[in-house]
């Protein structure tokens, strides 16, 4: 992906780094975009970022639970107000509303966990091609028509991503999950060893192509879709690292009534599952 002029991880950095305005108040800044709108994964990110600051560092994010109620706005910060719900002696819970313009724009629930011992099992890896092998995606987006590629390519400027291939193409069919899509992802290297940081910068790469799962089972351009993200989940399952290689094996398991619903597994090259995420969105077909 081309970056913006300048070092993007450092800049990614510096958007995660808010202002503390107050006891659980804080600001986040907005990067330079030609979008009419702020990518949610920044928005999401933010937010963790805002309730990591209010709990014990003994405490680690286990899940996320968000909704998307309205548009970004660029022009302008995003105060986000972080609700102390429960201080456990194993579990703590916050809540996060962001808005702009006076009016909430997202809301976030998350939840964290002391470290503990525990019964372990995971689904295995699929076989996939190592991540040299993948396309890159605003490369791909191009080629598919995709209007908002030349401006998500800055955005994104931080993000490496190697498309390897959907139930169109690429993937072998599976009659059980006819909306499948898989690529490796990875934020460029230079982000610092916090694991919190790792945290939120995941789940602002979370949000990257998520939706376009639930498009895989179509033959139809992004171009003739309109894409909204509505809301967004993760359960962090163990840490890892989001600077390094990491496989997003994506599907569909639903879409109707303009909505889709996509689901993603996150794998590191070395096979284990560190994440799982969900997310619904507005997939309504553009009428002239």
């Amino acid at each position: 992906m081309t970056a913006r002029v300048g070092d993007p991880v450092a800049d990614l950095v510096g958007l995660l780094d808010l202002e503390n305005l107050d006891t659980d108040l804080f600001r986040g800044t907005q990067p330079p975009s030609g979008r009419d709108r702020v990518y949610g994964g920044q928005v999401a990110a933010q937010a963790l970022i805002a309730s990591q600051r209010t709990v014990d560092p003994d405490f680690t994010v286990h899940s996320l639970h968000s909704y998307f109620l309205l548009p970004g706005d660029y022009a302008v910060p995003t105060i986000f107000d972080v609700e102390r719900i429960r201080d456990g002696r194993s579990f703590a819970t916050r809540r996060v509303m962001a808005r702009q313009h006076g009016r909430p724009i997202y809301y976030q629930t998350v939840n964290f966990q002391r470290a503990e011992d525990g019964f372990e099992h995971q689904d295995a890896m699929p076989d996939v091609p190592a991540p040299g092998a993948g396309m890159d995606l605003v490369d791909l987006m191009r080629l598919a028509g995709s209007p908002d590629a030349d401006l998500l390519a800055t955005d994104w400027g931080a993000i490496e991503a190697g498309w390897i291939g959907n139930s169109q193409h690429g993937l072998e069919p599976d009659p059980s999950r006819p909306s499948l899509a898989r690529m490796w992802l990875r934020l460029k290297s230079g982000l610092p060893d916090d694991p919190r940081l790792h945290e939120a910068a995941f789940t602002f790469l979370s949000d990257v192509s998520l939706l376009g799962a639930s498009l895989a089972a179509h033959r139809v351009s992004p171009s003739k879709v309109m894409m909204a993200s509505l809301d967004h989940t993760i359960w962090f399952h163990r840490p890892f690292r989001a600077d390094e290689w990491w496989l997003y094996d994506q599907w569909s398991p639903s879409a109707h009534g303009g909505r889709g619903l996509s689901i993603g597994r996150v794998f590191t090259q070395a096979g284990l599952l560190v994440a799982t995420v969900a997310q619904e969105g507005l997939i309504r077909p553009r009428r002239d």
